[in-house]
């Protein structure tokens, strides 16, 4: 029973796509647009943006999963009718498990933002992304059955895995396609929405080199909603809806924003945010956010509620983002524009 559990581990490790079809997720996924949506890049309030996101899970079970997520974007106008372009990139990684397994993506990112009205911000955006991503294993701590010598575990015997090598590296893609439009008289109460279609090449990624065994497609299907309760006072609701192969993961929640510095929320240099988000069938996770412009922190932490909980003993992860948003003294600053995708 012990050597069939050590083949079952090491072979989820190997061959992680094909048998769960899961990419990295985050519970701030609110701080990584591009992540959710090509298209999503852009949608803030600025010139330029960067967020950054650190997670780490599991340590309360097994040695801990820890994600890195950065994010960049530079936002300009282009041609004479009030359309937009954002160009930016993605960075992720991620380190799972007690083999190291190791996931890290490079990928560039553009967005064209196409305005539908001259009387206010209403815009669909097309985003695409692609790059390059390498994983990596380190072959000292993978263990099988082929170790177990018949009285113990053997690190003197093979592993007997016919690996062409412990690293992989691939080309992925996708793209994505978003509205967002103002609401009522105020430009500071938005909504979006959005679909995205992720490694639309279908990478090969498995690392026996079998072409057989492609990352799936995943589609993302996302929402924001926010607008002013009083002059101090903003709620915002975010969600996404993911399906990728047989997986489906569904989050939702809102934040309600207090004004700490003047009468007006859109003006006020310093706000908190509080809220909590729900991953269905797996983490309620509270969030506190600060915004001291034009710099923001949040922190999250997930309580499992999924049918690990009784061995994380509702210990999920802890999350923390920082994120810039501002703008250029240029002439052409979107700060003097008056129409602008935003959110």
């Amino acid at each position: 029973m012990r050597k069939s559990v050590v083949h079952i581990l090491s072979a989820l490790m190997l061959l992680p796509a094909w048998l769960c079809g899961q990419d990295i997720h985050l519970s701030q996924f609110f701080e990584a647009p591009l992540w959710r949506n090509p298209s999503l890049a852009g949608l803030f309030q600025g010139d330029v943006r960067a967020q950054a996101v650190y997670r780490t899970q599991w340590g309360s079970v097994t040695v801990p999963y820890r994600t890195g997520s950065f994010n960049a974007e530079y936002k300009m106008p282009i041609g004479g009718a009030n359309d937009f372009i954002t160009i930016g990139g993605q960075l992720m990684y991620d380190m799972a498990g007690t083999t190291n397994f190791k996931t890290t993506h490079i990928l560039p990112t553009i967005n064209y933002h196409k305005s539908l009205s001259d009387d206010r911000s209403k815009y669909l955006s097309l985003g695409f992304m692609g790059g390059y991503v390498q994983r990596s294993i380190d072959q000292s701590k993978v263990t099988t059955n082929s170790q177990y010598d018949g009285t113990g575990w053997n690190p003197m015997l093979s592993i007997n895995e016919s690996l062409a090598n412990y690293n992989r590296g691939y080309g992925d893609a996708s793209v994505g396609l978003s509205f967002n439009s103002a609401m009522g008289e105020s430009e500071y109460d938005n909504y979006f929405i959005g679909v995205a279609y992720h490694h639309f090449n279908r990478p090969s990624n498995s690392f026996y080199r079998n072409p057989d065994i492609e990352l799936s497609p995943k589609w993302v299907y996302s929402f924001g909603l926010r607008f002013g309760m009083t002059p101090n006072t903003y709620l915002t609701l975010q969600a996404d809806h993911t399906r990728q192969n047989s997986y489906n993961e569904t989050l939702v929640g809102g934040m309600v924003g207090f004004a700490l510095s003047g009468y007006d929320f859109t003006e006020s240099q310093y706000n908190i945010h509080f809220g909590a988000f729900l991953r269905w069938r797996d983490a309620i996770i509270p969030v506190v956010k600060l915004d001291f412009q034009p710099f923001s922190a949040a922190l999250s932490y997930d309580i499992n509620t999924s049918q690990l909980r009784t061995a994380s003993m509702g210990r999920g992860g802890f999350e923390l983002s920082i994120s810039y948003q501002g703008f250029f003294d240029r002439d052409n600053s979107t700060k003097n524009a008056v129409l602008c995708p935003r959110f």
